[in-house]
């Protein structure tokens, strides 16, 4: 597989999937997504010098159950109201141009812990509409209570309803930041 190609990209958020999984009850799993969130990925000429930024909107919570997802915007979980927004920043890399660790610092409900993103390039392409496109595929696991998310209800049968482990998982295609800007000066001009 080629190597990234050296630049600026920007998250395309119709092409990405931002979601996680965590243990319900002990015998399943619930999974969930943000529909909302923006970011930027810098490949630089020497790849240890690469960096990425990404911004979620926390009140944009999507398990597919209305009010699972009021509990987890309320102050129980993540208090989406006064603490609307979560962030990644990396803070280095590490590995080759195909796989490698993201290492940076998440932020969540206010409070940030460094973490490490295995990633793996999934490729670069050019679209059918002549846009360069690079992909990713990325996964963590957090203890959730590390970021002071401690809600949790005791079962009868022993052990909790929500599990501490939680699984991140990234499906990322990004676009150089000269192709969003002249995507985003074409809607313009159409409107």
């Amino acid at each position: 597989m080629a190597s990234i190609p050296a630049g600026t990209y920007v998250i395309d958020q119709a092409h990405t999937d931002v979601s996680f999984t965590v243990r319900h009850a002990g015998i399943s799993k619930v999974r969930g997504k943000f529909e909302k969130f923006d970011g930027s990925l810098t490949v630089a000429e020497d790849f240890a010098a690469s960096s990425a930024t990404v911004t979620i909107d926390a009140s944009s919570i999507n398990t597919g159950d209305a009010n699972r997802d009021g509990h987890l915007r309320s102050a129980d979980f993540w208090d989406a109201e006064n603490k609307p927004t979560w962030t990644f920043v990396s803070t280095g890399v590490e590995g080759s141009g195909e796989e490698f660790t993201l290492k940076g610092d998440l932020t969540i409900n206010g409070v940030t812990k460094p973490i490490e993103l295995d990633v793996e390039f999934n490729g670069a392409v050019v679209d059918a509409f002549g846009a360069n496109r690079v992909g990713f595929s990325a996964a963590t696991e957090i203890s959730r209570k590390d970021f002071g998310l401690t809600w949790n209800a005791a079962m009868e049968t022993g052990g909790f309803l929500v599990g501490d482990k939680v699984k991140i998982l990234l499906e990322v295609e990004a676009t150089p930041t000269e192709t969003a800007a002249a995507g985003a000066a074409d809607a313009e001009a159409q409107a």
